[in-house]
């Protein structure tokens, strides 16, 4: 009995040793909502945090909504006040899963990969997939990509006198390093 505890405690350990997370804070989220012959309509906020699982391919990204920075401040009061209601829904939350992920097929050239999971934005949920690519160089993996998003799908409302000037859809991008924990 003690040697089948002592063999359960072992493999638990080394589970958990081969089981790493990968994170940062200092992620990159840039979108673009920009219409031809108008103002740019764009933001990017530096202090995303992103989470890896290597075992498993599961992600998970959190970013503030006040930490998006616009070139026009007021442009950015209206971002939180009127549109996003920063306030009321501080944050964007997204929970999924890189598909087929290794970790130890990853090297220093970038692999194209799918990510698939749900978006949580102004109090909305909403599946999304996005194109990645991904990479590992020593202790560091690198992911970096994009998708679109419609404001209808969360809910947020762009009002009329606006709506020439903001995309229909909204591209976002995305680059997170991330450290092993």
């Amino acid at each position: 009995m003690k040697k089948i505890i002592v063999l359960l405690f072992l493999f638990v350990g080394i589970s958990q040793i081969s089981a790493q997370k990968y994170i940062t804070k200092t992620g990159s989220l840039k979108f673009e909502a920009s219409v031809e012959s108008f103002e740019e309509v764009a933001a990017e906020n530096k202090n995303t945090s992103a989470i890896l699982e290597s075992a498993t391919g599961d992600i998970a990204v959190l970013a503030l909504m006040k930490g998006f920075r616009f070139k026009v401040a007021l442009m950015e009061e209206h971002f939180n006040e009127n549109y996003v209601e920063s306030d009321k829904f501080p944050k964007a939350t997204f929970k999924g899963k890189v598909d087929d992920f290794d970790v130890s097929k990853l090297s220093s050239t970038a692999k194209i990969v799918k990510i698939s999971g749900d978006l949580t934005l102004h109090g909305k949920t909403k599946k999304i997939t996005a194109n990645a690519k991904i990479s590992k160089s020593g202790d560091k993996i690198t992911v970096t990509g994009n998708f679109d998003v419609k404001p209808e799908d969360f809910d947020i409302e762009i009002p009329k006198v606006v709506s020439k000037k903001v995309a229909d859809k909204i591209k976002v991008n995305f680059n997170f390093m991330l450290t092993k924990l």
